[in-house]
């Protein structure tokens, strides 16, 4: 016995929205900052606002640095054109089709003009991960088993590990590197925060270019796709053509950010020593170090005082 199967959506469906571990990401960061605030005024010195600036400054560049390891929007493109809506079928719709990459995966929109059409709503947000190629693929055939529209699934198919145009490689290859070299600037960003606070400056200052270096190498090494002939992805004689998106330029923004703080840093230690150690507040640090040493010597002092005088 042949049993059919209702080829769109048979049960009610939850449209990929966004990665859930940014919202974790966010609320992590926001405490943290909250509770910095909330300490603020206990730290001494006349230098509590470099101390605010500074930390908030650095855990805007350690979110920033974790948090588009999961986003979606390091190269985005949309195209608004008629198309034909299921496969097997020449009805069309009016529709606007997106595509969203991230160092994860991609994502591929479909939102209908008007959203109603056709007794349905129009309006799908797909996600297709490439972490692995079987993953990517068995995300593929989940849609064709589901029966997703047909635009969603031509765009899905150019990054198929199969397909000719070979995007899959591409992008797989590129963001496989992005991404490891964000983690490795997350390294080196918690190396530069506990080095500025042993306090050793100089070595500081080494990790803080370090992780613009990193960042920086990201971005070039997400950005060689491009440079790469890629298949295009056509809807009758519109094109659906990309750009990066906010997650690129914001980290460009940060690895920028870092480069001039280690070369501000780097060029004060070279010519303002002691400004730098004042910025810092390692001076008081020192001074309450040496404080501690001549009481301790002190108190050595005397006791040996007491013993030649008891052994008299």
């Amino acid at each position: 016995m042949h049993v059919s199967v209702f080829p769109f959506y048979p049960r009610p469906r939850t449209p990929f929205l966004f990665d859930t571990h940014i919202i974790e990401i966010i609320i992590i960061c926001l405490i943290t900052a909250t509770t910095f605030i909330v300490i603020l005024p206990g730290i001494r010195g006349k230098l509590r606002t470099f101390w605010l600036v500074r930390g908030l400054i650095s855990l805007f560049i350690g979110t920033t640095i974790v948090g588009v390891n999961f986003t979606r929007d390091w190269e985005v493109g949309t195209v608004s054109t008629m198309t034909v809506y299921k496969t097997f079928s020449n009805t069309m719709v009016n529709a606007s089709i997106g595509l969203w990459v991230g160092l994860r995966g991609i994502n591929i929109t479909l939102a209908g003009h008007p959203i109603h059409q056709l007794n349905e709503t129009i309006n799908y947000n797909e996600k297709f991960s490439w972490e692995t190629r079987i993953q990517y693929d068995k995300d593929y055939r989940e849609g064709l088993e589901k029966g997703l529209p047909s635009p969603i699934l031509y765009v899905a198919e150019k990054f198929f590990s199969s397909s000719p145009c070979k995007l899959h490689q591409q992008y797989c290859a590129s963001t496989y590197y992005a991404s490891i070299l964000m983690w490795c600037a997350f390294c080196s960003w918690i190396f530069s925060n506990v080095l500025f606070c042993i306090p050793v400056p100089l070595y500081g200052i080494y990790m803080m270019f370090a992780t613009a270096v990193c960042i920086i190498f990201s971005l070039i090494s997400y950005a060689t796709v491009r440079q790469v002939p890629i298949c295009n992805i056509h809807f009758g004689t519109i094109i659906l053509q990309t750009k990066f998106g906010f997650s690129f330029w914001i980290s460009f923004a940060t690895g920028l950010l870092c480069l001039v703080i280690s070369i501000v840093l780097l060029t004060l230690h070279l010519l303002r020593p002691d400004f730098l150690r004042r910025l810092f507040n390692y001076k008081e640090t020192e001074e309450s170090c040496n404080h501690c040493n001549n009481e301790d010597s002190v108190a050595v002092n005397d006791n040996k005082d007491v013993t030649i005088s008891e052994m008299l």
